[in-house]
């Protein structure tokens, strides 16, 4: 019996670090492109990002060769302007580069060597604080319909006709949420803890049998 408490606590502690695991993704940056000066220029990395769900506690990961590019983090009005005057933390030299996304709101990339920069070699992203969250949206109910007055044909006055008020209900707008979705060319960790937690549980199981 306390073997198999044993293995119980083993097994639930390993599942728990699958599942804090699975919810983190790393994204490589331009996937096989990596990050260089693209032949496209800045679409080529605004059309990467736009396929992608960045969460907080997900990791950019930045292929470049040492010596050769960089990333450096900027406000939007220095990335706009590829100003390197202010960066955001240090300049990160050496590659490649892991960058842990920390909090929620727009990042914005660029590398600062000669004019990598305004030849496109820039990302802009927006992280979510949940997978799947998205702002909620406002809508405003249309008024109702304008009362209208209808002569009466015989002179007489006859009182006026208002048409009748849609329905108005006081439910609150729901936010629409979609299901997180993994990007095509990242490399989750999940994957990784899977093949450990499973090697895990079988030596457990082997050991206590």
């Amino acid at each position: 019996m306390a073997r198999l408490m044993s293995m119980a606590v083993i097994v639930a502690v390993l599942a728990a670090m699958l599942h804090y695991s699975a919810a983190q993704t790393a994204h490589v940056v331009g996937d096989n492109t990596g990050w260089t000066v693209p032949q496209g220029g800045a679409s080529t990395y605004t059309s990467w990002a736009s396929g992608k769900q960045f969460v907080v506690g997900d990791t950019l990961v930045f292929n470049f060769a040492t010596n050769a590019h960089d990333v450096a983090e900027l406000s939007k009005e220095s990335f706009d302007a590829c100003d390197f005057s202010s960066t955001i933390g240090n300049i990160i030299t050496t590659g490649p580069a892991n960058i842990t996304l920390a909090t929620a709101g727009n990042h914005y990339y660029v590398c600062t060597i000669g004019s990598h920069c305004t030849s496109g070699q820039k990302l802009a992203i927006s992280v979510s604080a949940t997978p799947g969250a998205s702002p909620p949206s406002s809508s405003t109910a249309p008024p109702p319909p304008s009362t209208t007055n209808t002569p009466s044909p015989t002179g007489e006055v006859c009182p006026p006709t208002t048409a009748p008020s849609p329905n108005m209900s006081n439910t609150p707008p729901t936010t629409a949420t979609s299901p997180s979705t993994t990007p095509g060319g990242d490399s989750s960790s999940s994957t990784v803890f899977a093949s450990v937690f499973v090697s895990l549980v079988s030596l457990v199981i082997s050991f206590f049998l």
